[in-house]
């Protein structure tokens, strides 16, 4: 069942490698950076943070030969996806 996103807000946070890395780490175990990542919280107004490595999207935006705006809006819409509950296979991605 997907979450009520009703009067909900989303953080999203811009961090480097080194920070995304640590996260990946601690809440995945793989030590390892990735481009986004997502924390339910749903306290209050706030539904949850999404994290998005700065420089990770820079090298996705060239390599998908895309804007790095457009990157980025790709990232927070993944993020709040899994905020809103969906998997990956919900949303058609391979990872």
């Amino acid at each position: 069942m997907k979450k009520n996103p009703i009067n909900k807000s989303i953080s999203v946070n811009f961090i480097d490698d080194r920070e995304m890395k640590k996260l990946n780490r601690k809440f995945r175990k793989k030590d390892k950076t990735t481009d986004v990542l997502s924390f339910n919280l749903n306290e209050g107004g706030l539904l949850g943070e999404v994290y998005i490595s700065w420089p990770q999207a820079k090298r996705q935006a060239k390599e998908y030969n895309c804007s790095l705006t457009v990157e980025i809006l790709r990232l927070i819409e993944h993020g709040a996806l899994h905020l809103l509950g969906y998997t990956h296979k919900e949303m058609g991605c391979l990872k």
